[in-house]
């Protein structure tokens, strides 16, 4: 939920917020691909649509639509709920690539989409 805490100069949600809940989702979607730790390498096509407002519940969907030998690009889409319980709304969108990583910050290829027996 957008909170007073996150709003800037202008009283809407500060879209640093909402990037940041964006960023979340989609590392927690390219985390589950790759099986492990993943980095943002980059934020594409970024557009806000209209604004958050204090009290909006926010949901952010996430669509896996590439993935390359260490890389993935993910499509996410933020949408709101309008004061909790009203219009739901979509508010931005963008393309997020992460790279999966070892421990160690290298770059290490992302398993195949099937999962070997006795994985």
């Amino acid at each position: 939920m957008a909170m007073p805490a996150d709003t800037n100069a202008a009283g809407d949600i500060f879209g640093g917020w909402v990037v940041s809940q964006m960023d979340f989702a989609a590392g927690i979607a390219a985390g589950q691909r790759a099986r492990g730790r993943v980095v943002t390498i980059a934020i594409e096509a970024m557009k806000f649509i209209r604004p958050v407002k204090v009290g909006d519940v926010v949901c952010v969907y996430t669509d896996l639509e590439h993935v390359g030998r260490t890389s993935m690009k993910i499509h996410v889409e933020a949408w709101v709920l309008r004061d909790r319980y009203g219009a739901h709304e979509k508010v931005t969108d963008a393309h997020f690539t992460f790279v999966a990583v070892d421990r160690n910050g290298r770059p290490v290829q992302v398993p195949s989409d099937t999962l070997s027996p006795g994985a």
